[in-house]
């Protein structure tokens, strides 16, 4: 009953925004400046991210090894499902650029971190744009399997952040935006492999398993990122 009145509740806000949009252009004209505003801060955002991973190299130690990555990937899910008259889209598709970090403790034990999001805003039920925001914490082993080679096994916990765009919304720390989120915790397995090409520089091909709580607007809570990164390994290896 909760999610059959949580994706009613999407349905109108769907509807409303629509027709909102149809009649009234003063409004999107007030809401388009809001648009490249919130455009604007995921860009900031994604450049303190960076910033916050290297500002780390100051803390690794001698025979320590911390690593990180830029890469680009893309999702995939369910298909879509009517249930009860009510449409439920998948959450595949599109591009997801991603930055991800991590600190080896030990030699081959460490933790780690991942930030992904859709590059382009979708359509939800064909009419209101979202973006769908990943990040995890994991805790990571990394075997060496030949001498350029290092396998990564990772595990933890995060969370989807659904940003549907449209709608004026006031938070008291971030203060107005033009999207309003739904959160939702997650688990995290995934792994890759690392292949050294040039010095401490790498490419690793990898693949993570998102299994997303609640996850009501739509069709599955089990996503599929694949995709492929490039990195730098600083210290030892």
């Amino acid at each position: 009953m909760i999610q059959a009145n949580t994706r009613l509740d999407r349905s109108r806000e769907c509807r409303n925004w629509s027709e909102a949009s149809q009649s009234n252009s003063a409004a999107s004209i007030y809401i388009q400046p809001l648009i490249e505003s919130s455009e604007k801060n995921l860009k900031k955002l994604t450049l303190f991210a960076v910033f916050f991973v290297f500002c780390l190299l100051e803390t690794t130690a001698h025979g320590q090894q911390f690593d990180a990555a830029f890469g680009f990937g893309t999702v995939s899910s369910g298909a879509p499902t009517t249930s009860n008259g009510l449409f439920y889209p998948s959450l595949r598709g599109g591009l997801y650029p991603s930055i991800s970090a991590d600190f080896l403790v030990t030699r081959r034990l460490g933790i780690e971190g991942e930030f992904a999001w859709r590059g382009s805003q979708g359509e939800y039920g064909g009419v209101e744009p979202y973006r769908p925001i990943f990040y995890a914490f994991n805790a990571i082993w990394a075997p060496k399997l030949a001498k350029n080679v290092t396998a990564e096994l990772m595990g933890g916990i995060g969370g989807e952040d659904l940003r549907f765009y449209g709608a004026l919304n006031y938070n008291p720390l971030s203060g107005y935006t033009n999207y309003t989120s739904s959160n939702h915790f997650m688990g995290d397995v995934g792994g890759g492999i690392r292949a050294y090409v040039w010095h401490n520089a790498f490419v690793r091909p990898e693949v993570r398993l998102y299994l997303i709580h609640n996850n009501v607007e739509f069709s599955s809570g089990t996503v599929v990122q694949y995709g492929a990164s490039i990195g730098y390994s600083f210290g030892g290896r």
